[in-house]
């Protein structure tokens, strides 16, 4: 078995500490084979976001409020089970974690600035405005009779 890819860097320098990750491993669900019912395989990966201290603090506000409905008492967990081997389920929780975290840390988008209107539009949105009012205006019963 390979070592765990290094540090997992969420954006720029700052990294998730392996010291503050918490690894749980249980029985993956679905098909196997005989080694099925002996293998914990399946990967829980804990992360205390309210207690860290790795993250700067305007990141860590910032994820705190993004990721509130995710958090269970402040801690991020992500669960992996889609490979059959440990060791690819614990990088891919990995993986998933840093991505989650990189995106919950990252700022806000710049507000949009709206533009002027160009006067071409304005001119043809006004020329259809009247070709639909004297379309209406020449439906009025009153030259038939």
């Amino acid at each position: 078995m390979g070592r765990m890819s290094g540090p997992h860097l969420i954006r720029g320098s700052v990294s998730l500490p392996e010291a503050e990750l918490s690894w749980r491993f249980t029985r993956s669900s679905g098909p196997g084979g005989q080694h099925v019912n002996t293998s914990d395989t399946a990967v829980e990966l804990r992360f205390d976001l309210a207690a860290t201290e790795a993250l700067p603090k305007v990141w860590k506000e910032r994820a705190l409020a993004r990721l509130a409905p995710r958090l269970v008492d402040g801690v991020l967990v992500v669960r992996a089970s889609e490979h059959r081997s440990q060791w690819r389920n614990r990088e891919t929780a990995a993986v998933r974690m840093t991505a989650i975290l990189a995106e919950a840390t990252a700022p806000p988008p710049r507000p949009r600035k709206a533009g002027k209107v160009p006067r071409g539009i304005n001119e043809r949105r006004l020329r259809n405005k009247k070709r639909r009012a004297e379309v209406k205006r020449g439906r009025t019963g009153r030259d038939w009779g």
